[in-house]
């Protein structure tokens, strides 16, 4: 009998409350958006839903617009892997404003591949808060 072939559904995206790794619970979505306010803290990415996939291997990259370390060199592209856990699974791929919000300005391209083959993908744009309209006030 064939394997049933897995499936990846973009749930959400956007700007998110404060996730806790610590915490079984994903954070919760505040605005649908790939245009992000440059505030410090603030939460941003999407969240899949993974089906019929447990035990093979996700890869995500967040390749971020050119942040420095402290010794002043561009840091590469954020990545890991992790095993998924469950034949029915919902996973976060975010990331958050620091200090100095200068070098975090520009697009952040955020992608996921499950064996070897790109299941998701989105660019977020961060740009400075003055920028933006008063909306976004509610994210301090």
């Amino acid at each position: 009998m064939a394997k049933a072939k897995s499936t990846c559904k973009l749930l959400t995206y956007g700007i998110y409350n404060k996730w806790d790794k610590q915490d079984k619970n994903l954070p919760k979505l505040k605005e649908y958006t790939t245009l992000v306010p440059a505030i410090i803290d603030i939460e941003f990415g999407f969240v899949l839903q993974i089906e019929k996939a447990k035990g093979k291997k996700l890869s995500f990259c967040i390749d971020h617009p050119g942040i420095y370390d402290d010794k002043g060199r561009q840091r590469a592209p954020f990545t890991g892997d992790v095993y998924i856990k469950q034949n029915s699974w919902k996973f976060y791929l975010g990331d958050t404003i620091w200090a100095p919000i200068n070098d975090k300005l520009g697009e952040w391209r955020m992608s996921v591949e499950v064996d070897g083959q790109e299941v998701a993908c989105k660019t977020f744009t961060v740009i400075p808060e003055d920028e933006l309209s008063d909306p976004f006030n509610s994210f301090r």
